[in-house]
């Protein structure tokens, strides 16, 4: 009898063995996705025909520390079929074509910084246009194909170089800035350049644009190169080209986006914030240049974003607007504001980028997502659906990822929030989960119904280890309009973040998330939500994940790079009236009260969020005696990791942090996760 049921327990465990090897292969593992490749669409050819794009490849955790390698691809968009488009030899960037279509300019490194060169049309062999000592930071060909603009920083001067070389290379802290200037350039028909003209001095340009007859220059411009004044106070110029004077200069305001000139240059087209204290790109407008008079062509009341601009025609706009979790595509008329629905992402089910198109009207090409596959490369003639024309990751389609879908609830106030939930891998609704909620930064950001899985945010990883994963879209998140996105006006971790508290026990009464076993990871903002629930919020999760994040409003308003940025969206006062609120909605201030394990990471060299911001975080829960927080600091890295290995680590350790003490429920007080984490890196030794 024992022995029967030895035997009977024996299969019992087999089978669960076999039905949980089953359950977890074909997932999305953590190696798979820091492999996972992204496009980018570059330029399509005039005449509709090609398309240039981009195909970034992440570096192994092997080779040498750095962002993701970048090759550019040629698509026929007839045959679908791309192939490479510069020779192995030319490592060349921003290829861009004649207005015409007949040469192809890029930038390509030499001993004096990058300069520009051209392919002729029919020639393998590029030519070497210009020379200049610092190099070129970006440029356009002109319309007529005899010559380009470009962007080119001040160098220094003799006495600077021969300071720097004696080691007296002082840091001037937002002084002694050296500028980007615009210049513009003649060349024959070799390609030999003629002349140079340097249009501005004692500004810095940002970016620029030719109308399509080559007559007019249209440039964003600020005192200094700081990033702060173009976020904030860029002005759009515009400057004729045969009187060589500026001719206008717009009174946008605020945050501005893209801009572009009507074909027949008597308009400009611009995409920008509604006012100074609008926290994001927000509003299409279009400006007379003679009277310089401006019209704002958003629907009133809009319960969206429209981030981008360009024209159809001399009598109308196309734009691009995010409306919730799905981007759509509107004609309007300048005359009337009478607008049209082109492409919605909810119907066709990819979550698209603006749109590159002919002159006619008649193809587009598109870089998109969907929640199964994270990027690829679409064309579309304007009226059916759009059509693949690149297969990016294969491996996604072999790959079982979480059920994604829509949800929406209320607030505690009433108000209706949206967010995007995955399901784990073999989800039941009748059974518990562990819960992991990924914050987006900004606030000015929202998540649309795509592919969301990256390396500090690998939401399919935890739906294959058996999480339910969600990506709230909390108020004062852009594509819900500028009244939703002003909820958090003076108001920082107020409403906003109480909105994700909302939202766990949301998740927790629908749809089978166990309250005991939550964690929470975010970046920049969504680090300062991470560490809110770290710290105020306590009681809500086992673990927090706090990637360059805010912990002191206070200090974090006198060490970041945007103070301005900061003052006009965000405080609206200056900080000696707000003291007190500011103090209280800082981390560090309810840190005592922490009972969550709490990750902190970041650049450590970050200026945006200065990594003093982790350390105060840190120092003050060591100084409560708090036993599971751990400060990571990643060297050389800014606002985000670009290099493949900060990346690789984020990804491990997140995970490992969050298995830890969320799934697995590891004591508070005990011992933490393994420090040295290298043999989940994929290093060959």
């Amino acid at each position: 009898m024992h022995s029967k049921i030895r035997s009977y327990m024996m299969l019992a465990l087999l089978f669960l063995a076999t039905s949980f090897t089953i359950h977890s292969q074909g997932v999305l593992t953590p190696e798979e996705l820091l492999q996972l490749k992204s496009s980018r669409t570059v330029q399509l050819h005039p005449d509709g025909s090609k398309l240039i794009y981009t195909v970034h490849t992440p570096r192994t955790p092997n080779e040498a520390p750095g962002g993701s390698h970048t090759k550019y691809m040629l698509a026929d968009l007839v045959t679908n079929q791309s192939s490479p488009l510069f020779e192995d030899n030319i490592k060349a960037s921003t290829p861009k074509w004649s207005h015409d279509g007949q040469n192809l300019a890029f930038r390509m490194k030499t001993d004096s910084g990058y300069q520009i060169f051209v392919i002729p049309n029919g020639k393998n062999k590029p030519i070497k246009i210009t020379n200049e000592s610092n190099g070129i930071n970006s440029f356009q060909w002109n319309p007529d194909g005899k010559g380009f603009a470009y962007l080119s920083t001040t160098p220094l001067n003799k006495q600077e170089k021969a300071l720097k070389k004696r080691g007296y290379d002082f840091i001037y802290y937002e002084e002694n800035i050296k500028n980007d200037n615009l210049f513009l350039i003649k060349v024959d028909e070799n390609f030999k350049q003629t002349a140079k003209t340097q249009i501005t001095k004692e500004v810095n340009v940002w970016d620029f644009n030719f109308d399509q007859k080559g007559e007019q220059l249209a440039y964003s411009a600020t005192g200094l190169k700081l990033i702060d004044q173009k976020y904030m106070f860029r002005k759009i110029h515009i400057f004729n080209l045969e009187s060589g004077l500026v001719k206008r200069v717009v009174n946008n305001v605020g945050k501005l986006g893209n801009y572009n000139f009507s074909p027949d240059g008597l308009h400009l087209s611009y995409t920008g914030a509604l006012n100074i204290n609008d926290h994001a790109v927000s509003q299409a407008y279009w400006v007379n240049i003679s009277s310089g008079e401006i019209k704002n062509i958003t629907p009133k009341d809009y319960k969206g974003h429209i981030t981008w601009a360009n024209w159809k025609n001399d009598k109308e706009i196309v734009y691009l607007a995010h409306e919730g979790v799905y981007p759509k595509l509107y004609t309007v008329a300048i005359k009337n504001n009478k607008r049209k629905l082109l492409l919605d992402a909810q119907t066709v089910e990819i979550i698209f980028s603006s749109p590159l198109y002919s002159s006619d009207f008649k193809s587009f090409a598109f870089s998109g997502s969907t929640p199964n596959d994270m990027s690829n490369i679409y064309k579309w003639n304007g009226k059916n659906e759009l059509i693949t024309v690149t297969d990016i990751n294969p491996e996604l389609a072999k790959t079982k990822l979480g059920q994604q879908e829509l949800i929406n609830f209320s607030a505690r106030d009433g108000l209706n929030i949206e967010g995007l939930l995955m399901k784990p891998v073999g989800y039941k609704p009748d059974e518990k989960y562990p819960l992991i909620v990924y914050v987006h930064g900004g606030p000015e950001s929202h998540h649309s119904n795509g592919w969301l899985s990256g390396y500090s945010t690998p939401g399919q990883v935890m739906t294959g280890k058996g999480y339910l994963v969600a990506y709230f879209n909390y108020r004062a998140s852009t594509g819900y309009g500028v009244d939703f996105a002003m909820e958090g006006f003076e108001d920082p971790a107020g409403k906003e973040f109480d909105d994700l508290a909302d939202g766990i026990d949301y998740l927790v009464k629908n749809y089978g998330a166990d309250k005991n076993r939550v964690g929470m990871a975010g970046g920049s903002y969504g680090g300062y939500a991470s560490a809110w629930f770290a710290t105020y919020y306590t009681d809500y999760i086992k673990a927090a994940a706090v990637f360059v994040g805010i912990t002191n409003v206070v200090s974090k308003r006198g060490t970041t790079d945007i103070p301005y940025e900061e003052l006009h969206v965000h405080s609206n006062k200056p900080l000696e009236d707000m003291w007190e609120l500011n103090l209280k909605r800082s981390p560090v201030y309810h840190a005592h009260k922490s009972k969550t394990a709490t990750l902190i990471y970041g650049g450590a060299a970050d200026p945006r969020i200065h990594p003093s911001q982790s350390i105060e975080l840190y120092r003050r829960m060591k100084m409560n005696n708090h036993p599971a927080v751990r400060l990571v600091q990643y060297p050389g890295e800014g606002h985000g990791n670009r290099k493949q290995v900060g990346r690789i680590d984020v990804l491990y350790r997140q995970i490992s942090w969050m298995d830890w003490y969320v799934k697995d429920l590891k004591p508070f007080d005990g011992d933490m996760p393994p420090l040295i984490i290298s043999d989940k890196y994929g290093i060959d030794w």
